[in-house]
């Protein structure tokens, strides 16, 4: 059980380096990394691990099609070797499905399970999925209650504020999912209106750190130390969870943790990039692997090849090639460039 103050201000500072138990499973540090949707895969997954992250989620999985062994649902589940305790987020809208991909993935070794009631993609509230949930609190219940039954695993459940400023309902959700068995509770400081725009609200968050006794992750906008520390200083949250900025920086969430295992020096950056992709190609196969890579070499290539010469032109020439052999070359040219450029500038 958490500890819940009176005051959530008068608590000690969160030591993000210390274990979290989440029922009997225990996240060996306070920094977690988001289901990311077309991003938190397995291979990324792996490297994040590896640098030291909390806890690492899978990509959301529609639980009907799970059930129903639907390929993309099935490599979205994929687990590696090393990473840890695996938690597995299921979306859906019939507690059938929920309950049945819950025993399936209990079956097949996941550690826990975790609920997804936060994704305001249009494509999944649309099928009354995701942070459409929240607007219709006692059909969300039925999900909860169908999952926990299902399993002797953990169940977790992942938030938002509320659909909108008009209907904040967290805390209201976060109390009855205690009550029905749930283990822990993330949320993202947001409302689903909002997407992603504006601040997330880290204050808000500890209306729900009042309702519940959970161990409480609070998500948005935490991209570092000073943030992660701020984030847990207004919400009361016993720990973080590293989204969007974790992005073309697999090892954020581990650094942010204070381990920062393994993190590519400036001139290794290139080698680093062109394992992953390595990975994601083994991972997807090529044709697959090389279109669900861009977004990662995108990313990376903002971050640490940005001052390279002729840089918008070589990236978008990277992110339009599909042989995965030259996109190699290309990726070792620009960041050898890059290297000898910083080296330039230092001397």
């Amino acid at each position: 059980m958490a500890d819940c103050p009176k005051n959530i201000h008068d608590r000690p500072p969160v030591d993000l380096e210390a274990p979290i138990a989440i029922g009997p499973v225990v996240a060996r540090n306070r920094v977690f990394l988001a289901p990311m949707s077309g991003i938190s895969d397995a291979p990324f997954r792996k490297l994040a691990y590896g640098h030291g992250a909390g806890l690492v989620v899978s990509e959301m999985i529609a639980s009907r099609e799970f059930c129903e062994a639907h390929a993309e649902s099935r490599k979205r589940a994929a687990r590696h070797d090393g990473q840890g305790p695996f938690m597995l987020q299921l979306a859906g809208r019939e507690a059938q499905w929920m309950g049945e991909a819950a025993r399936i993935a209990e079956n097949e070794g996941a550690d826990m399970i975790d609920i997804n009631m936060g994704c305001p993609a249009k494509k999944v509230t649309g099928g009354l999925s995701g942070s459409a949930l929240m607007r219709d609190l006692d059909h969300a219940m039925t999900l909860i209650a169908a999952t926990v039954e299902a399993v002797s695993v953990p169940v977790t459940l992942k938030m938002r504020l509320g659909w909108d400023e008009r209907s904040i309902n967290a805390p209201e959700l976060a109390l009855r999912a205690e009550g029905a068995g749930v283990r822990m509770i993330t949320v993202h400081g947001r409302t689903r209106a909002q997407f992603y725009d504006g601040l997330a609200d880290w204050h808000a968050v500890a209306a729900v750190r009042a309702a519940t006794t959970l161990p409480l992750v609070v998500n948005g906008d935490v991209s570092d130390s000073a943030s992660a520390q701020a984030a847990l200083d207004a919400s009361g949250a016993d720990a973080v969870m590293v989204g969007r900025a974790a992005c073309g920086r697999p090892w954020l969430a581990g650094a942010i943790a204070g381990h920062g295992i393994g993190i590519p020096a400036s001139d290794a950056i290139g080698a680093y990039v062109i394992a992953h992709y390595e990975a994601m190609l083994a991972h997807y196969g090529e044709g697959t692997g090389v279109r669900h890579a861009r977004k990662h070499l995108g990313w990376y290539l903002d971050a640490h090849a940005h001052n390279v010469a002729g840089f918008a032109a070589r990236k978008g020439a990277i992110l339009r090639e599909r042989d995965a052999d030259t996109v190699k070359r290309q990726l070792a040219t620009i960041f050898a460039d890059t290297a000898a450029e910083t080296r330039d500038l230092a001397a």
